[in-house]
């Protein structure tokens, strides 16, 4: 039985500050940066769940679930909870992604026993009512609406389901409206009670905030819900590599637009792999910034596309690599064959040592320039709790971009950018106007 006493560990201290995690009894983890000098405080809490845990018949439940938990608890109104925020001027809000779900909110330091307060009633006492499910469904379909009216946004949509094919991890966050439309309060409210267990949970708080203050706040929170016979759930575990090839190699979605949007890719690697840094410095030099490869050949050389980049996800058990560009329909022929161009020299060592180089430099700049602010930091240590059960020190993170090797990239290019493709397009073309073209 695991003890009922509160484990506490120093795990790193970055840039001034300090990183502390305390695992309370019933396994609910604490983890605290204190960032020296700044007037704000940032907390979430984190769920291991999402899209991915959803059966077909309940598509869209874990954003359908995120949206209702902020209608009501036991004790505060949907208007409680939002004037709560307000009267103290701070920032609370949700997202879903395909394996976690998180509630945070930003205020200044001494508003923070508040800010830990409601947020932990929301996530722990929603009501969901028969109503708010019913109201709540409409504004969902209006997100989904949304998604479908920006062909920009959907053709990642699109890309994912046909890369990974009618699994949990292709199927889109927001569910499809015929899964939400059929979703039912009992549904939903089950998922709810099976899945917010506080032993999967992590607490993540950054700012100017003291742990030990931090750690009496979320045992107040969460009174009542740790039980001391169980201990903390272990991070989703790492499957095999997933190398099977696209579902479906070409699929475009006709819609009249005034642009093309392409989104061209193949399997990646899973968020375990210890090629992922290799992978970030491939993505930033072939499409992550105005120098990288695809940016000059597509925008700067010839003016075709205004937005073109290179973007990776990864999971606990596959991943995906891709590049976007959107044009003119007129141009898209002449932009994918570019694409596909730049992706086979680079497959093939084009990448110079110089464009590794700038790679590596935008990775180490996006680390340190993405982690100025509460809200960042509370981000990183909980998703990294989260997922890998530990937090790297942004030096650690640092380190292992610099030992990445212009060799270890081109060995990569030749085995990511020689997968099998997937070729989405959502714009102004028939069926078949792109049979043949990967």
């Amino acid at each position: 039985m695991p003890s009922a006493r509160a484990v506490t560990r120093v795990l790193d201290a970055p840039g001034g500050g300090v990183i502390t995690r305390t695992t309370l009894p019933g396994g609910l983890r604490v983890i605290t940066e204190a960032m020296p000098g700044v007037r704000s405080a940032a907390v979430g809490v984190w769920v291991p769940v999402g899209s991915r845990d959803e059966t077909t018949a309940l598509a869209g439940t874990s954003h359908f679930l995120e949206h209702l938990l902020f209608k009501g608890t036991a004790t505060r109104s949907a208007l409680d909870i939002a004037a709560a925020m307000d009267t103290v001027g701070g920032e609370f809000n949700a997202f879903t992604e395909k394996e976690h779900t998180c509630y945070y909110a930003t205020v200044v330091d001494r508003d923070l026993p508040l800010a830990v307060d409601v947020i932990a009633d929301v996530v722990l006492n929603a009501t969901i009512t028969a109503q708010d499910v019913d109201v709540e469904r409409h504004v969902v379909l209006e997100e989904i609406a949304m998604r479908d009216d920006d062909p920009s946004d959907l053709v990642h949509d699109v890309f994912a389901e046909a890369l990974h094919g009618d699994t949990p991890v292709g199927r889109p966050i927001l569910g499809t409206v015929e899964s939400i439309t059929a979703l039912t309060r009992r549904q939903v409210h089950g998922y709810y009670k099976r899945r917010y267990a506080t032993d999967a949970m992590v607490v993540s708080v950054a700012g100017n905030v003291d742990h030990a203050a931090v750690v009496k706040l979320v045992r107040r929170a969460f009174e009542g819900r740790l039980d001391p016979a169980r201990g903390p759930i272990a991070p989703r575990p790492a499957g095999p590599r997933v190398l099977a090839g696209p579902d479906v190699p070409v699929t475009v979605v006709a819609d009249d637009t005034e642009q093309a949007n392409i989104v061209l890719g193949s399997h990646g690697f899973s968020r375990h792999d210890p090629k992922r840094f290799a992978v970030g410095v491939l993505s930033a030099a072939l499409g992550g910034g105005m120098s990288s490869r695809l940016f000059q050949r597509i925008r700067e050389e010839r003016g075709l596309a205004y937005s073109v980049y290179s973007f990776t996800g990864s999971y606990t058990d596959c991943g995906h690599f891709g590049v976007y560009a959107g044009c003119t329909p007129g141009k898209a022929d002449e932009v994918l064959g570019l694409m596909i161009t730049e992706l086979d020299a680079a497959a093939r060592g084009a990448l110079s040592p110089e464009e590794i180089e700038r790679g590596k430099g935008q990775m180490r700049g996006s680390l340190v320039l993405g982690l100025e602010d509460s809200g960042s930091r509370m981000s990183r240590i909980g998703k990294s709790e989260l997922t890998y059960g530990d937090v790297l020190g942004v030096d650690q993170l640092i380190a292992k971009v610099d030992a990445v090797t212009a060799e270890s990239v081109s060995e990569l290019a030749a085995d990511l950018l020689t997968r099998p493709r997937c070729l989405s397009v959502v714009g102004p073309f028939g069926e078949h106007d792109f049979d043949g073209a990967i």
